[in-house]
């Protein structure tokens, strides 16, 4: 009997590292969904219930919200248009503009494909089903960066801007991160920076570096928000949320006391208070 489950457990583990392999079922594929996952080993899976974001409730990120609504919809007609990197302080809705995305323009043939950093490799496997579709795909990462000696940037690059296979017209990167350049930026690397007739010839690593954020055609930086911008969205999520906001003076003293405490004012901190806020006072009455 032991020798059986001894047998039945090597088998149960020769599968699992055989099952990445194996080529995936595109028949599987639910293509009636808005929102999809890469999941090993190697399929599409639905998101029948994706994060439902509305556009106008993303506050203090007019010009980024702008021109990425502009890019994405030259997108949808079919018309050229950029990756997308969005980079800067946490909190500010970096992902949330995207999902968003998704919520305003999903009628319109708009879909999200969700791929993890760990999963990058995987790319041309997961856009080579879209040739033949006629909706319009975003690939998704969300915290995107890289160490140094990470080798899965590779597969990011080749599929922006630099594989002998086309990437489909239909399909786009939008990533977000916390670093501009994807990569941690480290003193050294400057040190064989070098003047020459008047150009900057940058070293070897720091232009490896630049090389794949320079692959998006979109940059857009979000910044952390000062305090009327941080107590304005406050207020917008109270109204949202249905709380009661007569008290206005004890509300605004509560929410910097809390962004105090956690360390930063963002749009995610004042949604997180509004919600803990909203929750106490209805518990209350």
């Amino acid at each position: 009997m032991d020798d059986i489950t001894h047998f039945i457990n090597r088998l149960d583990a020769l599968v699992d590292r055989l099952e990445p392999l194996l080529p995936f079922n595109r028949d599987d594929i639910d293509w009636s969904a808005h929102a999809f996952r890469w999941r090993k080993p190697g399929q599409l899976e639905a998101i029948h219930h994706p994060h439902q974001i509305k556009l106008d409730d993303l506050l203090n990120i007019e010009k980024q919200k702008t021109a990425l609504v502009q890019n994405t919809r030259q997108f949808i007609a079919g018309l050229p248009a950029n990756n997308a990197l969005l980079w800067g302080s946490r909190g500010t809705g970096k992902s949330s503009l995207i999902k968003a995305l998704l919520t305003e323009h999903a009628n319109k043939g708009l879909r999200v494909i969700e791929v993890e950093r760990q999963d990058l490799n995987d790319l041309p496997y997961i856009v080579e089903p879209l040739y033949t579709r006629e909706e319009r795909f975003v690939i998704y990462t969300d915290d995107l960066s890289f160490e140094a000696d990470d080798p899965s940037y590779k597969a990011l690059k080749a599929i922006l801007d630099g594989s002998i296979a086309a990437t489909p017209d239909n399909v786009l990167v939008y990533a977000t991160s916390n670093r501009r350049h994807l990569m941690p930026e480290q003193m050294r690397d400057n040190l064989d920076t070098r003047h020459i007739n008047g150009e900057i010839h940058y070293s070897e690593a720091v232009e490896e570096k630049i090389s794949l954020s320079e692959r998006f055609g979109l940059w857009l930086s979000f910044h952390p928000f000062n305090q009327d911008e941080y107590l304005a969205t406050v207020f917008h999520w109270l109204a949202q949320l249905g709380a009661n906001i007569t008290d206005q003076e004890s509300i605004r003293e509560h929410a910097l006391r809390y962004a105090l405490q956690r360390g930063s004012r963002s749009g995610r901190v004042a949604h997180q208070f509004a919600r803990d806020w909203t929750g106490r006072q209805a518990l209350t009455k």
